[in-house]
């Protein structure tokens, strides 16, 4: 593996952010696979450029490699590329072997694929046929591009965001047998959707089911409606509410033991969990350190009473916008 030199670390750098540029393009269609860009330089020059599209389709190595006009150059360049190339045979055959075979002597990787059929595995094939490989270029960019494929693959468990909706002095809702308080307003609502869209599972309490008659799905924007998953001890939702119509499949699980569901929606391919609460069931991801993203909504509304929200778990506050006059915050674990 490459040692770096301190005079081509910056243009690593530079060709390593277009990588990953390029990668979020395919943020709609990679999943379940990471999002991927490559980028092959020549003399300083960028000749092709590539990212993962569509999953089951060809990667951003094999993308690269087609877009360059000019193949001769290949055995003169350097491809670089935001994740691993893999080493297997998937619905793909693996870009380590094509880049081997297109005699392309530098490969500069942003970081290693946690998945176990490569992880470490392309790497070693290319050091093995000759290939100068330098691991780790901008590799906390890399990994953050793909969160919630790492946390999936690394800690066998989805990645989870814990969502809710708050007034301003830290209320979910109003007291008990009161009138239903609505914090969201229709711009801030299509963002919930539009997030929902990029879930795989969506997962709230049997109380909410009672009492709301949800339907979980992502009707106000364009994309498939994630797994419903209910956590329902008391056995009692009836066959008539949303929940249970053709729009999408339902999960009922009977108890509380949150490992436990969490490894059931590994083994079904959950790579990404949406809790969106209640309270009760927030508070017990929380409490058993199962969160990885946490959402608030803040309406500027005070309601001085009510059901108490989640307090934040200590996170790394990464961003805040304002939506009218809602504002949403986003940390991380």
């Amino acid at each position: 593996m490459a040692i770096y030199n301190p005079s081509t670390l910056e243009n690593d750098e530079i060709f390593m952010r277009r990588c990953i540029e390029l990668a979020r393009n395919g943020v709609s269609g990679a999943a379940p696979n990471p999002m991927v860009g490559a980028v092959i330089v020549h003399n300083g020059r960028i000749i092709g450029e590539g990212y993962h599209r569509k999953c089951g389709g060809p990667h951003a190595e094999v993308n690269a490699i087609r877009s360059v006009r000019h193949p001769e150059l290949l055995p003169e360049s350097t491809i670089y590329v935001s994740l691993e190339p893999c080493a297997h045979y998937g619905k793909t055959p693996p870009c380590a072997d094509l880049i081997v075979e297109k005699r392309i002597p530098r490969v500069v990787v942003g970081c290693r694929d946690p998945f176990a059929k490569v992880d470490g595995l392309g790497i070693k094939k290319l050091q093995d046929a000759g290939c100068d490989v330098t691991v780790g270029v901008l590799e906390k960019e890399c990994r953050e591009l793909n969160r919630h494929f790492m946390t999936y693959h690394t800690h066998h468990r989805p990645y989870i965001i814990l969502k809710w909706a708050q007034s301003s002095d830290g209320f979910m809702g109003g007291v008990p047998g009161g009138a239903p308080v609505r914090f969201s307003t229709p711009l801030t609502q299509t963002l919930v959707h539009q997030l929902r869209a990029h879930c795989d599972a969506i997962l709230v309490g049997g109380g909410t089911v009672v009492a709301d008659n949800p339907s979980l799905t992502t009707r106000m924007w364009h994309g498939k409606n994630p797994l419903r998953v209910v956590v329902d001890t008391h056995d009692n939702l009836s066959a008539d509410l949303k929940i249970f119509n053709d729009e999408a499949e339902t999960l009922v699980w009977r108890n509380w033991d949150l490992q436990l569901l969490m490894k059931d929606l590994h083994g079904r391919k959950v790579q990404t969990l949406l809790v969106e609460g209640g309270a009760h069931i927030l508070q017990r991801f929380i409490d058993a350190g199962l969160w990885d993203e946490v959402r608030v909504e803040t309406a500027p509304c005070v309601l001085g009473d009510g059901v108490v929200a989640p307090r934040v778990p200590q996170g790394q506050l990464m961003r805040s916008a304002q939506y009218g006059e809602n504002r949403i915050a986003v940390w991380y674990s």
